[in-house]
């Protein structure tokens, strides 16, 4: 049988381009094939669970446009779907003077993406939202809110077999050849055959792209553990909703927060530090072979050389509990060590180029055979909806 469409990865990007093609042409042959044994077990499963509002996006760029979009959409499907989810607010809060540029910034970006009722609140204001938060100023921002993204990649997959597409589980892709103009993708399994690739292979894209495009060889994923501590039961009462501080503008991080959590319990955290595996969950996680590629990538030898103060900071957190927690007090001055339980980790597939560039926007790529969702981090999960539209769009261009 040959394929109209074969999607490689099924975190929530792929599930969702996946179900908005099939829903827009249930006639096409779709298929999807994912490694693990299970759907969106990486990135998707292991994020903070925020709607992103798209306050951070500089204006027009594909982060704000997708994220604004697929909020709404977002919204709608757990609607539709009955999956719970919360739209909360959270505050944005500088913690000293020098950050007030940066907050006033960000409040320009908010109103100019669209995000009617941001605003800034005075120090009053902020302990009527969250009495235990301390600051110089902040911004109330209304839209954001909270859900559990494995639910909602779960429905997306659900919607694909409803309408006849297929899911292939255990099927890591191991080589991509073209032949008469099909593509044929040889998994640990069997072989596909079909016309079209669309590779959202997140910690993996970089190389499933060159599989399917040699020339895609400006561009390596590096991957960065984000690791967060939870409150203990009995301190969850500081954090009502979610509380983040003013982001560094030069580091694609937004710095440790606080989120109220859909499934229960508040997240502190993540830091980010280089990963020693494209999937290292722990510490102890290492991949000779895979960190060998990315510290030989010459773009990130360059990150490395910009950001290395940045870095040995969010490496000394991440074995240091206090100064964790010293972080934390910024926004929460009494917090104490004694509060934070571990919690989770996650790894975001970031995408680098060689000069050191990391890739702030959403990247897609095409080539004769393939799609190549080649960047989609945070808030690709909230955008997931506006992302698989664009790429499904892109695919019915062939069709």
């Amino acid at each position: 049988m040959v394929y109209d469409v074969v999607f490689i990865g099924g975190g929530i990007v792929g599930l969702a381009t996946g179900y908005k093609l099939i829903s827009a042409r249930p006639d096409l042959k779709i298929a999807l094939v994912e490694k693990e044994s299970q759907l969106a077990k990486h990135q998707t499963a292991n994020n903070s669970g925020v709607i992103h509002s798209g306050l951070y996006y500089k204006p027009g760029s594909l982060k704000a446009i997708n994220c604004i979009k697929g909020y709404h959409e977002l919204v709608s499907f757990c609607q539709e779907e009955k999956i719970p989810y919360e739209i909360t607010g959270k505050v944005v809060v500088a913690t000293r003077d020098s950050q007030r540029p940066l907050l006033d910034m960000l409040l320009e970006r908010g109103l100019q993406n669209g995000l009617t009722g941001t605003r800034k609140i005075t120090l009053d204001e902020l302990k009527e939202y969250e009495p235990y938060c301390t600051g110089v100023a902040a911004l109330h921002v209304p839209q954001t809110g909270i859900v559990d993204y494995l639910q909602v990649a779960l429905a997306f997959g659900r919607k694909i077999v409803q309408q006849g597409g297929g899911i292939f589980l255990n099927h890591k892709v191991l080589k991509i050849n073209q032949k008469d103009s099909i593509n044929y993708i040889e998994t640990s399994k069997r072989t596909f055959q079909s016309k079209l690739v669309v590779n959202c292979a997140g910690l993996y894209s970089d190389q499933v792209a060159q599989m399917n495009d040699e020339s895609i060889n400006d561009v390596k994923i590096i991957p960065f553990r984000g690791e967060y501590f939870k409150l203990k039961k009995d301190r969850e009462y500081l954090v009502k909703n979610l509380i983040y501080p003013v982001p560094d503008p030069n580091f694609p991080f937004l710095g440790v927060h606080f989120t109220r959590m859909k499934k229960g319990g508040v997240e502190a955290g993540p830091n980010a530090v280089l990963a020693f595996k494209r999937e290292g969950y722990k510490k102890t996680d290492i991949n000779f072979a895979e960190l060998a590629e990315t510290l030989a990538w010459p773009g990130f030898q360059k990150v490395a050389g910009k950001y290395w103060k940045t870095g040995l900071g969010e490496l000394y957190r991440s074995f240091s509990k206090s100064a964790f927690t010293k972080a934390l007090q910024e926004l929460i001055p009494e917090i104490q060590e004694s509060d934070l339980v571990a919690g989770g980790a996650g790894v975001r597939a970031q995408a680098c180029d060689r000069t050191g560039g990391l890739l702030d926007d959403f990247a897609i790529r095409e080539s004769e055979f393939a799609i190549n969702v080649l960047n989609a981090p945070s808030p690709a999960a909230t955008s997931s909806l506006s992302i698989g539209g664009t790429v499904a769009e892109m695919v019915l261009k062939r069709f």
